[in-house]
Order: structure tokens, then sequence, then C-alpha cells
């Protein structure tokens, strides 16, 4: 029996590529696409929130978010991934992975209408609101934020903040943010309804729902299996306390870096420059110029860097691609860091962003994909979405300290040692990576071990 088991796992494994696995491909990554834009949309917009909310009559620049806010702003939405990725990482270990995809895509449509809807005029109800549904693809994010600015740019044309501070927002601006956080709702509720044409893995079906006949008529014939260990047993620690170890150290330690770079990139170039200053444009210019920036950087480096993985994550393997982009990471952050005063002067400035973009190549060509790959691949079918979800959620607290962390860290002790910290945070990614053990060319079951427990369960009953 347990031959047989392993011989239809194996046929899932070595089936012809079909019109199923371009779905499911494109249905998992739009649930990334969703994730990404709502968590990094809001770097976009918090200038204008700025702007609108905590603007002070005559004053010679625009209103700014106090730190405390614009930190609550950026970091809120990662404390609710943080205690959801957990949550619902379980919870998938139980009820199926399909039943409970749907009902974060359904709630992450809620969070993101009801974030565009915020209430209040003054700036303590509207930025309270907005944390509070924040709880619950950075390109798109850039393009929407493009798309929407221009718009309202041309309607609504305005002076610069130096030439007329009150005209420079006009009240239509406050339309801008909502409709970019609110986009997030529709393309979850489409991946909603492209997962709901879908069936449930048969791998859960079968070896956690113990359903045979139900994964038989979604994919194949698959059987349940025995000789079980449970998450928090020493036979689980002894064979998977390292790998969890290692899965949730790097992504922690990515995740500091990455959100850290992510979400206060505008900061950083405009502190060198590369953004005109605030005075110098109205509030929409604003907006149009920051996303235009961010979304300069998205195609040169964040999605080749994905599309690099992709080609080659079969045939260099997960291992040698985290542990490489973490080293350039280091190196380049330390570039950016050790003569920084260097890159601010006007003439260095599209170094510095050359630079910068390199960092999210290799992120990209590196842990910011294999950090979510490797934990849906090496461990136990009925831990793995546990597992996952753990790892996950070490990432995000991660978030919360790059997205917490950064912002006083910069006002603290400057962008420069800012900068130096977050190279060594890499260092000691790299440093980590060693605790993951390489999957390339192996089945699942392989990889987790559950093949050897079904030949040793196959001797036995031999």
């Amino acid at each position: 029996m347990a031959k047989d088991q392993l011989q239809v796992l194996n046929a899932l494994d070595v089936a012809k590529t079909q019109w199923y696995h371009f779905t499911a491909i494109i249905t998992a990554g739009m649930g990334f696409f969703t994730d990404a834009y709502d968590l990094f949309c809001i770097s976009l917009v918090t200038k204008l929130l700025g702007r609108i909310y905590y603007h002070k009559e005559g004053d010679s620049t625009p209103g700014t978010l106090p730190s405390n806010v614009s930190a609550a702003i950026n970091g809120v939405a990662f404390c609710g991934t943080l205690a959801g990725q957990l949550f619902f990482g379980w919870l998938g270990d139980k009820m199926g992975r399909k039943r409970v995809y749907g009902m974060t895509l359904l709630l992450m449509v809620i969070s993101s209408v009801a974030s565009g809807l915020s209430f209040g005029s003054d700036s303590k109800s509207v930025m309270a609101t907005l944390c509070f549904f924040r709880f619950r693809d950075i390109l798109a994010g850039g393009m929407i934020a493009i798309m929407v600015s221009a718009v309202f740019k041309a309607y609504y044309p305005a002076p610069s903040y130096e030439i007329d501070a009150n005209l420079s927002t006009v009240p239509e601006a406050d339309y801008i943010w909502r409709i970019i956080l609110m986009f997030g709702a529709f393309q979850a509720l489409l991946t909603y309804y492209w997962r709901t044409k879908m069936p449930e893995t048969a791998r859960y079906t079968a070896l956690v729902a113990k359903n045979a006949k139900q994964a038989a008529a979604d994919m194949s014939k698959v059987l349940q299996k025995g000789n079980e260990f449970g998450l928090f047993t020493t036979r689980f620690f002894s064979r998977h306390g390292p790998h969890l170890l290692g899965t949730t150290s790097t992504w922690f330690l990515l995740d500091i870096a990455f959100y850290s770079q992510n979400l206060f990139q505008k900061d950083n170039f405009s502190a060198i420059g590369w953004i005109p200053k605030a005075k110098t444009m109205n509030a929409i210019e604003e907006v149009y110029k920051i996303a235009r920036a961010q979304t300069l950087i998205a195609p040169c480096s964040t999605v080749p860097g994905y599309w690099f993985t992709v080609a080659l994550i079969h045939k260099i393997g997960r291992f040698k691609i985290q542990l490489m982009g973490f080293f350039f990471m280091t190196i380049f952050m330390f570039a950016l860091a050790i003569p920084y005063h260097h890159w601010t002067l006007p003439n260095n400035r599209i170094r510095f962003v050359i630079m910068y973009s390199l960092t999210f190549f290799f992120a990209n060509f590196g842990p910011n994909a294999t950090t979510f790959v490797v934990p849906a691949e090496i461990f136990p079918a009925r831990l793995r979405s546990t597992c996952h979800g753990i790892s996950a959620e070490s990432g995000k607290a991660g978030a919360m300290v790059g997205a917490f962390g950064f912002l006083y860290a910069a006002d603290a002790i400057g962008v420069k040692k800012s900068l130096m910290i977050l190279a060594f945070i890499n260092f000691l990614g790299m440093l980590f990576t060693f605790l993951v053990p390489e999957s390339k060319g192996k089945s699942l079951e392989e990889i987790s071990g559950e093949a050897d427990q079904e030949k040793g369960t196959e001797t036995q009953s031999g």
C-alpha cells in the first residue's frame, strides 16, 4: 500500500504541464500580487496625506506626517499580516488551502475598500481608521499611482507650494490616495473568483483531509499515509527544527532590509535630491513624481530579479540563489553606506539610484524569492501550511522592525548609519542561509522526509 501511495504521489510530480498548472500559477501569483500591492501602495501616498491633514498655515514647507503617524501607517499592516499569517497558516492545515485562501482574499477586499473610505475630516480620525483597516505588486502600485495622479494633475492644475501654499493642495487631492488604496480590492476579488474555480491541492486532500476519493476526483488517485508526527514533537524538531530556524530567521532578516528600502526609498531619493524638494511642487505633482521614481526602479531591477530567479531556480538551486542574493545585498548596501556623502553630490545621484536598484535586483534574484518558496517545499504536507505561516510571520515581524525602526533610526542616527545596519542584517541573513537545505530536483516527499518515512513503514509491514 505504501509503495502504491508513493507511486501516485510521484505521478503528480512527473505529470506533464497542463492548462491547470498555468491557472494555478496565475492564481497563486495574483495572491502575492494583491498582498504586495496593499503593503507597498501606502508608501506612494504618505507625502500627500501629510499635505492634506498636517498642513500648518504659514509654514514655508508642506505638511508632513509626524514620525509616529508615518511609522504607524507604514507598519500597522505588517502587524495584521504577522498575526494573520500565523493564524491562517495553521488554519490552512486544518480547513484546507482553498477555503482559507478564499477567506483571506475576501478579508483583503473588505479592508482595501474600507481603507479608501477612512472616515472623518480631522487628521486623527482619518489616520486612526486608516490604520485600523490596514491591520487586517510593487510595479502595479506605482503604475496606478502614476495614472491616477496624472489624470488629477491634468484636470486640477495647481501652483507649487512655494508660490501659493493653500492652492497647491486642491480639495480633490483627497480622492487620489483613496482610489489608489481601494484598487487593491479589485484584484483581490478577481483572484478570489479564480480560486473558487480550482480544486483543493491533491496532497492536502489525500494526506491531511484523508479523503482519497475527493483527491482522485480533483487530480489523481492519492491515498492516505500513516506514521505521522506533530509540530511540537521531538521527532519534528530533530528532523526539521534547524530547517524551521533557517526559514524563519532568513525571512525575518530579509524583510527588515527589504521593507525598509521599499517603504522609505522616496525619503532616500529626496535626501540625495533625485526627487525635487516638496515646496517646489504642488500636492498632485509630488505624488506623480514619487510614483514615477519608484516605478522606474521596478522594471529596471525588481521585476528582472524575479525573472532571473524563475529562469535559474531549477538550475542553480534555491540555496545558491539565496546565498548569492544576501551576499550582493550586503556588498551594495555597504557600498552605499560607507561613502554616503559621495552619493549625495549632484553629479553622483544617478549612480546612487543604480546602486540602490541593484540591491533590489539581488533581493529578488535572491532571498525575496527563495524565502517563500523553500518553506512550501521542505516540510511535511500536514504541517506545510503551518510552517510556511510561521516562516512568513517571522518575515512580517522583520517588516515591522524595518517599517518602524528605519524611520526612527534615520532620524536618530542618520541615513548613513541606518544603511550600515541594514548591510550587517543582510550579512546575518547570508550566515543563517546555511541552515536551509537545498530542494532542487527533489519531490516534496523526498524533501520533507516523508518518502523515507513511507519506506520505513513499508519495510515494517513487509
